[in-house]
């Protein structure tokens, strides 16, 4: 079997290390990162537009920027004065894919635990047919 913390074949024959999936992974764990993202999802926008709906200073807007850059989620570019950043979709289709593995395991493991809560109710309901009958058979 091979474990895909090994490492991740995508669509594109290109393979992405557990280490390039934790960079990314790292970078989505910051809740004004992700709000970052969605912003640019709607399109390019400008560092100064990314910075303004949050209580933040420009500087750590700008230091969110990087890791998102190091993780590929993000391009930065330069246009004279105006610095867009655009949104990059491979690496969520990597992380997309990767997660689609395993969520193939856990609907195989809640069909599995469904299985068996139904099997523990079909049996308490049968235990408590035989108390009441058991219950039922002293009042006699």
């Amino acid at each position: 079997m091979v474990y895909l913390t090994n490492s991740l074949n995508t669509d594109t024959g290109t393979r992405v290390s557990p280490d390039r999936l934790s960079t990314i992974f790292a970078a989505l764990a910051d809740p004004t990162r992700r709000a970052i993202l969605a912003r640019l999802a709607s399109g390019e926008t400008s560092v100064q537009e990314l910075a303004e709906p949050f209580d933040i200073s420009l500087p750590a807007v700008s230091r969110h920027l990087k890791v998102l850059a190091r993780a590929g989620l993000i391009e930065r570019g330069r246009e004279a004065q105006w610095r867009p950043c655009r949104l990059q979709a491979t690496p969520l289709k990597d992380i997309a894919q990767w997660v689609e593995y395993y969520r193939r395991h856990w609907e195989e493991s809640f069909d599995k635990l469904d299985r068996y809560l139904k099997e523990l109710q079909r049996k308490g309901k049968a235990q408590e047919i035989q108390r009441k009958e058991k219950r039922d058979g002293r009042k006699k």
